[in-house]
């Protein structure tokens, strides 16, 4: 077993599949729990194993422990071994795979992540945990900011919606933020800036922006990023995809690795 060997058999995945979005929200489902602010605590330990309790029930993780974790069943079962490469580390590994695979950047991996045992090992709520697709500003930030994040990481963390999209059986909302879901660029940014959107309620009643021409959406917590001081960030991200690229590894990596000890560079 080689690092090579997981991650041509993850490339392999995404390519058949085309499931590098659900991979990449499965990371950040995962490792976005951490807080340190009136809640605390939380780390990516792949709790959403477990669905008799815990986050593998959460609302905001619907089709995570199902279809994303089922996709990765068999490489974890080939490839996961105690004291070099737990659950947790193959789901990050695999998100930043998925994200160079769609054409974004290449995004290094440290290994040394601890999966919880059970159910017990997950935070107890979604709430002030994740951030809700129907707010705005200050909600973002209470979300956010707890997890060592600024405004511009909101807005970087936020153009992985350049990838997917919403499905409306899962949280209601319904569509792709972008024209081309399965690439990995700044057209988030260039798409949120060039379009014009309207009020929109989905059959199962989720408030969210429609572009009417191309069908693409934005969400409520999208469409905030428009005001200062997060409109410099997309502005910027939409004109040079080389910044959005480099500011997004930073971030992502950091997402990732919150509330870990003792990561290693190699398996």
């Amino acid at each position: 077993m080689s690092l090579a060997d997981i991650t041509a058999d993850l490339k392999a995945l995404v390519a058949e599949k085309n499931c590098g979005p659900i991979l990449i929200r499965l990371s950040w489902h995962d490792a976005g729990v951490y807080s340190t602010g009136s809640l605390t605590g939380g780390c990516p330990n792949a709790a959403m194993r477990f669905t008799d309790a815990g986050e593998g029930t959460f609302g905001a993780n619907a089709g995570l422990p199902d279809v994303a974790v089922g996709l990765l069943k068999p490489i974890a079962e080939k490839y996961i071994t105690p004291g070099v490469i737990t659950n947790a580390d193959l789901w990050v590994l695999a998100a930043n795979v998925a994200t160079e695979a769609m054409g974004g950047p290449a995004i290094p991996t440290r290994f040394g992540r601890s999966d919880a045992a059970d159910s017990s090992g997950s935070v107890e709520s979604q709430a002030g945990r994740l951030p809700d697709a129907d707010k705005g500003i200050d909600h973002l930030r209470a979300i956010f900011h707890p997890k060592g994040f600024s405004d511009k990481d909101i807005v970087v963390l936020s153009g992985a919606h350049t990838v997917g999209k919403c499905n409306a059986n899962r949280s209601g909302f319904d569509g792709a933020w972008t024209e081309a879901p399965l690439k990995f660029d700044n057209s988030y940014f260039t798409e949120m800036l060039a379009k014009e959107y309207v009020d929109e309620t989905t059959a199962q009643g989720c408030p969210q922006k429609k572009h009417g021409a191309s069908g693409t959406i934005m969400l409520i917590s999208d469409l905030a990023l428009l005001e200062a001081p997060f409109r410099e960030h997309v502005e910027l991200y939409a004109k040079d995809q080389e910044a959005f690229f480099k500011d997004y590894v930073s971030a992502w990596v950091k997402l990732q690795e919150n509330g870990c000890e003792g990561l290693r560079e190699a398996l």
